[in-house]
């Protein structure tokens, strides 16, 4: 948190971490909601890092329960959502023990002084209370009874205790915005419109968030509040989106564009799920939703729609993935375009099921039987799982094969500001369907296109162009089933050959930073915010250093080789321990790749990453 003077006679900081902490059902995922959405409405840059526990109802009060929102809010721009948190609101000492090693020293903790009973200090692990034992002298505590102001302020409106209680987040809430300068009129207007229906509910939040604020300011928390200026940003109309929302508007906008009807089939699995919940909003635009009865039946149901002419797509994360294997070897050897997402999370089995991982990479390119291609590419930021997913569904399109999207809950459930695209400024999609008037003479299902080998589209009971279709072999061509070696052996690479081909419709590799030097590092999909911020800064500083992130996987970009080559050192970081540096040694060998992973549930540090790259270029 950097201070500089204002001019507007207030403390200007250029940004500012902050992490709302408290049991899953203290409302910290609205609360940090609530602050990301004001501060984004006032021009600021922001990014975001919602953190849930794996456990559903885990004991209250216990470290297992510990439910977080983290948000990283500048005067520019913004790539992660922090790494040292400047101010830590906690709402019960698990909530405190569990988040404390964030916090540096001389920074600011927030603490709900009703919350630290025996009980809870007990159930939290802690031997003594650490407000008295001393443990807590290096920071700024701001001790607070918010469960008593909270049930004071709102003691008229004529709730029970346990209602009232759910108030106090807005509480803390209050305090924040006056020690940030926000103001309360956009969380009030959000209270009115979200319990329109529940007039005492509005009445008590209200309340709660003020009597916070009042609280702040008559305390004087601080010398005088902070402010932290607009961002200057491109002009346009944005909105604060999370990346499983703008998978789902990406997907509406290929759906648009591409003139077809926009189908899913898909099994509710964390952190997956909100894609499904979002497209189901969209009805009135000709979305078809079914929430299939399991993985299975939700990809077959996806390559039925595809056979019909749907845009059609499946969501899932890696253990969902794992089952519809067969079914995406089935829409390999129909060469059918279905687009699948997968939004990675920690494994395996369940695993940890609301952390971040990126450790599907593999299962992705190589998880099903036979030779069984498929193009796969990654989102990078929670705003371009938009772009990504209008990708897919474009190359899915346009090919006439499977696309697989890799998000990861990282991304998945952090937001930032997207900038509204217009539909009709997009990428044209050209699909491969055809009517019986396209074809002259007998009608040919396996001819294919010469740029693209990609086979012509019939939709089924459309006359003149009925076809065999199934997990058989066919023949080239004639589409008849064939037991044929050599025909098998030609569709095998006919297949392979499709999905190679991509590479000469995607974009090169680019390289952020140095374009040449001692060091390059590489990496793939949600990782970019840490790695970007932590090269771009080196590089700032006159290092030698540049990144080269990876949306492609599948193929990749024709330039990799050529790019790789211009650097001494190559590093290859990711969250697992190293597929995609596997990948790169199988496919570009002449180069000697170092590595550098993560598997903890958690982003990169951008700090971590500065001092493993400064002691590569120090030879260390």
């Amino acid at each position: 948190m950097t201070q500089e003077n204002s001019s507007l006679g207030k403390e200007s900081i250029k940004d500012v971490v902050i992490r709302f902490v408290g049991d899953s059902g203290d409302g910290m995922q609205l609360t940090g909601t609530q602050f990301s959405t004001t501060s984004a409405l006032l021009g600021n840059d922001i990014a975001t890092f919602p953190n849930y526990p794996s456990e559903i109802r885990a004991p209250q009060g216990t470290v297992y329960g510990v439910s977080g929102f983290q948000v990283h809010i500048g005067e520019s721009a913004i790539h992660t959502p922090g790494d040292d948190v400047d101010v830590l609101v906690a709402m019960n000492p698990a909530a405190l023990k569990v988040n404390i090693n964030s916090v540096q020293a001389g920074k600011t903790i927030i603490v709900d002084t009703d919350s630290f009973t025996t009980k809870n200090i007990e159930k939290a692990g802690y031997k003594e209370n650490p407000l008295i034992t001393g443990e807590l002298d290096s920071f700024v505590v701001i001790e607070a009874p918010v469960t008593t102001l909270t049930r004071e302020a709102i003691k008229d409106v004529g709730l029970n205790k346990k209602t009232m209680d759910r108030s106090k987040n807005m509480f803390a809430l209050g305090m924040v915005y006056w020690m940030f300068t926000r103001p309360l009129d956009h969380t009030i207007e959000f209270f009115k419109k979200k319990f329109s229906k529940k007039p005492l509910v509005i009445e008590a939040n209200i309340k709660a968030l003020k009597a916070g604020y009042n609280f702040a300011q008559t305390l004087e928390l601080m010398p005088s509040p902070l402010v932290v200026l607009p961002a200057k940003m491109r002009p346009g109309t944005y909105r604060i989106i999370n990346g499983n929302t703008a998978t789902a508007w990406g997907f509406l906008a290929a759906a648009e564009k591409s003139g077809l009807d926009l189908y899913l089939g898909s099994y509710p699995i964390t952190p997956a799920t909100d894609i499904l919940h979002e497209l189901v909003k969209h009805l009135q635009f000709g979305v078809k939703a079914f929430q299939a009865e399991d993985e299975i039946a939700g990809i077959s149901s996806t390559i039925g729609a595809s056979f019909a002419g749907k845009l059609a797509i499946t969501t899932t994360s890696g253990p969902g993935l794992a089952l519809k294997g067969e079914a995406l070897g089935l829409a390999v050897m129909t060469e059918l375009p279905i687009v699948v997402v997968n939004v990675q999370r920690g494994g395996p089995s369940t695993g940890l099921p609301t952390k971040t991982e990126q450790s599907d990479l593999l299962q992705a390119l190589y998880g099903r039987n036979g030779e069984s291609p498929a193009i796969v590419i990654a989102a990078s930021t929670p705003e371009n799982c938009f772009d990504y997913a209008f990708e897919a569904s474009k190359l899915a399109l346009e090919h006439m094969t499977p696309v697989i999207l890799l998000t990861d809950g990282y991304i998945a459930n952090g937001s930032a500001p997207w900038k509204i695209k217009k539909v009709e400024d997009m990428p044209d999609i050209t699909h491969r369907q055809i009517t019986a008037d396209d074809v002259e003479g007998e009608f040919e299902p396996y001819s294919r296109d010469k740029d693209t080998l990609a086979r012509p589209w019939a939709i089924p009971g459309t006359p003149r162009l009925e076809h065999r279709i199934g997990g058989l072999e066919k023949a080239d061509i004639t589409g008849n089933v064939s037991m044929d070696p050599r025909n098998h052996e030609h569709m095998t690479k006919i297949r392979q050959a499709k999905v190679d081909k991509v590479a000469d419709s995607i974009p090169e590799l680019k390289v952020e930073g140095a374009q040449e030097g001692e060091l390059l590092v590489v990496g793939w999909g949600g990782t970019f915010g840490s790695m970007f911020t932590a090269v771009n800064s080196m590089h700032e500083e006159g290092k030698s250093i540049g990144l080269a992130h990876f949306n492609y996987i599948n193929p990749m970009p024709k330039n990799v080789g050529d790019v790789f080559s211009k650097f001494k050192k190559i590093i290859v970081c990711e969250l697992n321990n190293g597929q995609f540096h596997t990948v790169l040694n199988a496919r570009y060998p002449k180069f000697d790749y170092m590595k550098y992973n993560k598997v903890q549930g958690l982003p990169f540090s951008v700090l971590d990453l500065i001092n493993k790259f400064d002691q590569i270029l120090d030879n260390k």
